[in-house]
């Protein structure tokens, strides 16, 4: 491991009197890191999208697009694999703030020099190295969680920190329209989000710490008297080797399969609706950039509370297991699917925005921490890759470059059949799943 990411050595341990304080101190204070530095990651993940209608105009076709979309898909589903490895044997502290200031500096050279935005291959390797970045994200936050808040909690804490990802995403359509009116630059929407991540990359630097036992604290489970099943400290808190991780806990692990291809046919919906709004509501609809802006806004902000109420149902409804309320969710995805496709209103479109967008976030998270629960602790930033690796190389992967030749080749229409029967077969998987809620050591 490079030595300024290798995770801090654990120190004296504090007096018993200064533990209790001194854990809630920094577990909020850990939380709020990850929390405004996942936000700040989805400033500069998604905001290509929205200047998508300006290259059209430019020239280019929605199939050229597709490709140069899909260049994050394929680079952040190898590189939330990948760099989830990493993550196990580095400090996130370190991790979460580099990968922020690296994505913010590709967005800020595409959006202020002309020539990262004049022809489709150098935006494929531009979004490439950002989507490469942006993978040091949720294993970092994944591998913190895991260390600073137990199995009983996981559930509910994770559904409050993953709405950072829709506070972020959903910032991208208010500040793209500020951007263009303080600039007058469609490409502001590239730049002016980024210099924003960059602030707080910075700031999420002070606000992390590593693991606890780094601080002088006991293991979180100890602290909380939260112990899972045949939990055994000392083999819970050995470091692995990315080799043992991956062999012993990953590859091996069917129940792992079986959610990432599901996450794989989620991801499809999330970003084959996402990604594809602002294009296909000007196309069918006659929307401009400020309008789509805020179905964006309203697509994103509506996965908060959805998020929240799936975290809720899975820790008590069905007492931490993952899998029921997915499948629930997803059921619920497909009906207003079909409401979406067929709405000719704008009133009826945002609706329909709203409820995709309420319901998509709860399995997107609820898989995260399944993938975080079916593995140790100190492989969770790889099983959290793992999944990643289906769900950007498979489903978001498909929904930028596939979805662009199907509306090319067969209209808006084709879209919504694949997207009908990705709903479908992703609630098939999840129901393979329910049998194994945690890992087993």
């Amino acid at each position: 491991m490079i030595g300024f990411l290798r995770p801090k050595p654990p120190i004296k341990p504090l007096p018993e009197n200064r533990v209790d304080e001194t854990f809630n101190k920094h577990r909020w204070r850990v939380f709020l890191g990850i929390f405004i530095g996942y936000a700040a990651y989805y400033l500069v993940r998604k905001n290509f999208s929205l200047i998508m209608p300006d290259l059209i105009e430019q020239g280019y076709t929605k199939s050229e697009l597709g490709w140069v979309l899909s260049a994050i898909s394929i680079a952040y589903g190898i590189s939330k694999f990948v760099m989830g490895s990493v993550s196990d044997r580095s400090n996130p502290k370190i991790f979460l703030s580099l990968g922020l200031i690296l994505s913010a500096t590709t967005m800020i050279l595409m959006g202020w020099i002309p020539v990262f935005t004049s022809s489709a291959v150098i935006m494929f390797i531009m979004l490439f190295l950002n989507g490469w970045f942006q993978g040091m994200g949720w294993p970092a936050c994944g591998r913190t969680m895991v260390h600073w808040f137990s199995h009983k909690e996981r559930g509910t804490k994770m559904s409050i920190w993953n709405v950072a990802h829709n506070i972020g995403g959903g910032l991208i359509g208010p500040l793209a329209i500020l951007g263009l009116a303080i600039f007058n630059d469609w490409q502001s929407a590239l730049y002016f989000p980024a210099f924003i991540a960059f602030i707080i990359a910075i700031v999420v630097y002070f606000l992390m710490e590593d693991t606890p036992q780094s601080c002088g604290l006991p293991p979180i489970e100890k602290w909380k008297n939260d112990y899972p099943e045949d939990y055994d400290q000392e083999k819970s808190e050995q470091e692995l080797r990315g080799k043992e991780i991956f062999l012993n806990y990953v590859f091996n692990n069917r129940f792992l399969w079986f959610i990432a291809m599901a996450n794989a046919f989620v991801y499809l919906i999330r970003y084959g609706v996402l990604d594809w709004a602002p294009t296909y509501l000007s196309e069918t609809r006659g929307l401009d950039l400020s309008t789509s802006g805020w179905a964006y806004f309203l697509y994103e902000y509506a996965g908060i509370p959805g998020t929240l109420l799936a975290g809720w149902l899975s820790d008590t409804v069905f007492k931490g297991k993952r899998a029921p309320a997915s499948m629930i969710y997803m059921l619920l995805v497909l009906i207003f699917i079909i409401v979406y496709w067929f709405s000719e209103s704008l009133l009826l479109i945002n609706i329909s925005l709203i409820a995709i967008g309420f319901l998509i976030y709860g399995p997107v998270m609820l898989i995260g921490v399944h993938a975080l629960e079916l593995a140790p602790k100190k492989a969770a930033g790889t099983a959290a890759g793992f999944t990643g690796l289906f769900g950007y190389l498979g489903g978001a992967l498909f929904a930028n470059i596939a979805m662009g030749h199907i509306v090319d080749a067969w209209g808006w229409d084709a879209s919504f059949y694949v997207l009908i029967s990705a709903t479908i077969i992703a609630i098939l998987l999840l129901s393979l799943t329910l049998k194994r809620q945690a890992y087993e050591s």
